[in-house]
């Protein structure tokens, strides 16, 4: 079917807030193009307004459709094209999916201190030792990197050094070249706890607060977070084709039907 000229203004217009065009923005088209108008101002502003780069804002959906909070993989596929045309390395979007990871010690960290908690509480919690040379050596390593030493790390420090150690690789693996600098990798994992499909408000006031160290701008602070809010859209994204196939097959129904009759 042959779009209107206010429907091919409309869709120009999209491509150019949000850079591409999918299925479910064609069946939004034809369903109700004011909320895709409202939908391109309201997901383009970000990028429009904001001081960050395209190949960063593609990287930060990369983190996103990938996250396992997530996992939206159509999305995904779509933003690793985008972030590569825009000049990012696969050094670089490897980075992105390694930090999407290490999202997975989120709720380890949030439950060792609940533990930690209901132990006291039972009684059961045992007088701190000081730490041992080991122990002091992983912390110092710790703090070196992220200049800062959050509760859950001494939590876990004590309760199983071994396992903190094995965290602290994690997030420590060496850099490769070509890969995220330090500024980029704490925005995406900003990104990552903001996002509300795994809203972390400890961790995410953890990233806010190195962000500032690192002299991130606030504005890019506020470009990050307005960003996370776009997943919501998955749902027209995922919702619309089925509608579309839907109204399909009740129309191929009824024509079938009449014919018959």
């Amino acid at each position: 079917m042959s779009l209107t000229s206010d429907e091919q203004a409309l869709k120009e217009a999209f491509i150019r807030a949000r850079g591409y065009w999918r299925p479910w923005t064609e069946g939004l088209l034809r369903l109700d193009p004011a909320f895709l108008a409202t939908y391109a101002r309201y997901g383009g502003y970000p990028a429009e307004t904001g001081p960050l780069s395209r190949k960063m804002c593609e990287l930060i959906y990369v983190a996103l459709d990938g996250s396992a909070t997530h996992l939206f993989r159509s999305g995904l596929a779509l933003h690793v094209q985008l972030a590569l045309e825009q000049g990012a390395t696969a050094q670089e979007i490897v980075d992105v999916l390694r930090l999407a990871t290490a999202q997975g010690l989120d709720g380890s960290n949030l439950g060792v201190g609940i533990l930690a908690e209901e132990l006291a509480l039972a009684g059961l919690d045992s007088r701190q030792a000081a730490l041992s040379n080991e122990q002091t050596a992983l912390r110092d390593a710790y703090v070196a990197q992220f200049g800062d030493w959050p509760d859950f790390c001494e939590l876990w420090l004590r309760a199983d050094p071994g396992y903190f150690a094995a965290m602290l690789d994690l997030l420590t693996l060496g850099r490769q070249a070509g890969g995220l600098d330090e500024p980029s990798r704490c925005m995406i994992s900003l990104a990552l706890n903001a996002c509300f499909t795994a809203l972390n408000p400890h961790g995410l006031r953890l990233q806010i607060r190195r962000a500032l160290r690192l002299g991130i701008d606030r504005r890019e602070i506020l470009q990050v977070l307005q960003m996370t809010a776009h997943l919501g859209v998955h749902a027209c994204a995922i919702g619309v084709p089925i509608l579309m196939d839907a109204i399909d097959q009740t129309t191929r129904a009824d024509v079938t039907a009449g014919g018959q009759g």
